[in-house]
C-alpha cells in the first residue's frame, strides 16, 4: 500500500473520530459501569452461578425433555438469570452497553451512507434497533415494500 497525502489525512480523522467516541457520555458510562460491575462482589458471585447454572443447563439440553430434572433445571436456570438481570450493577452495564451500540451503530450509518447510500449496516441486535420494514429502511426488500431505503 502507497501511502499518499490522502490516507494520512483519512487515519488523522479516524484517530479524530476515536478520540470523539472516547470522550463521548455513552462510553465514559460504559467504562464506569463495567468498572462497577467488575468491582461487585454480588455481581461477580452471581454470574459465577449463572455459570455454572449453565452449564448444567447445557448438559440437560442435550437430551431436552426426556432428561428427569430438565424442567427444574430450566426454571432454576431462569431465575438465576432473572436475579442477573435485575442484580443493578449488571442492569446498569447493560443499558449502558446497548446506549454505547446505538451510539457505534449510528456512527457506523454515517460512515456507509457517505461512501454510498445502498450501503446496508447492521446495527447489531435487531430486538434493540429502531425502524424496520414500514418506513424505517431496514427490511432489506430493496425498497419494494414501500419503506424508506
Amino acid at each position: 500500500m502507497i501511502i499518499t497525502e490522502q490516507t494520512i489525512a483519512l487515519l488523522d480523522q479516524t484517530e479524530e473520530l476515536t478520540d470523539l467516541i472516547e470522550a463521548s457520555e455513552s462510553f465514559q458510562t460504559y467504562i464506569r459501569t463495567k468498572q462497577a460491575r467488575l468491582a461487585s462482589n454480588e455481581a461477580r458471585e452471581i454470574e459465577r452461578e449463572f455459570l455454572q447454572m449453565k452449564e448444567g443447563y447445557e448438559y440437560v439440553q442435550r437430551f431436552g425433555k426426556h432428561h428427569p430434572d430438565h424442567d427444574r433445571i430450566k426454571k432454576d436456570m431462569h431465575l438465576v438469570k432473572r436475579r442477573l438481570d435485575v442484580q443493578p450493577e449488571v442492569a446498569a452495564f447493560k443499558k449502558a452497553e446497548r446506549q454505547l451500540d446505538k451510539l457505534l451503530g449510528e456512527v457506523s450509518g454515517i460512515l456507509a451512507h457517505a461512501v454510498s447510500p445502498q450501503i446496508k449496516v447492521p446495527t447489531g441486535n435487531p430486538f434493540f434497533d429502531q425502524g424496520g420494514c414500514s418506513g424505517g429502511g431496514s427490511c432489506g426488500g430493496g425498497g419494494s415494500c414501500g419503506c424508506a431505503v
